[in-house]
């Protein structure tokens, strides 16, 4: 998955390496086992990297997923090979979660509190 511009800093500076050397660890097929909820429950998923999606028909694409969302956090216990499919799935619910925030702290940027220091009731 692409890096937000945003998140860049939060990525170590070797993170292609990184990246590399999971998708490498994965033998160039999806780690998933469910994790993503999208129906595996224990079993590998069967995408594999460069051919069809067995479920979309799309290209594969491995990408590197964080599973606690934390991209400071490169242990590899804490990293995923992912296929486009599974990633998205697994990030569906933070995104959802950060996508609320970001939505409110937009509305809310430079409106004054409604009980401030000079209106405290």
């Amino acid at each position: 998955m692409p890096i937000r511009p945003e998140d860049r800093a939060r990525y170590p500076d070797d993170w292609p390496e990184v990246s590399a050397r999971i998708r490498r660890r994965s033998g160039g097929r999806c780690e998933c086992r469910g994790e993503c909820r999208r129906g595996h429950h224990g079993h590998r998923c069967r995408a594999w990297h460069g051919h069809p999606h067995p479920d979309t028909g799309s290209t594969v694409v491995l990408t590197v997923a964080h599973l606690d969302h934390t991209p400071e956090n490169c242990d590899p216990a804490n990293l995923c090979a992912m296929c486009q499919a599974c990633h998205l799935s697994y990030d569906a619910r933070h995104h959802a979660t950060t996508r609320g925030r970001t939505r409110h702290a937009e509305a809310t940027r430079g409106m004054d509190p409604l009980f401030g220091e000079d209106n405290a009731p």
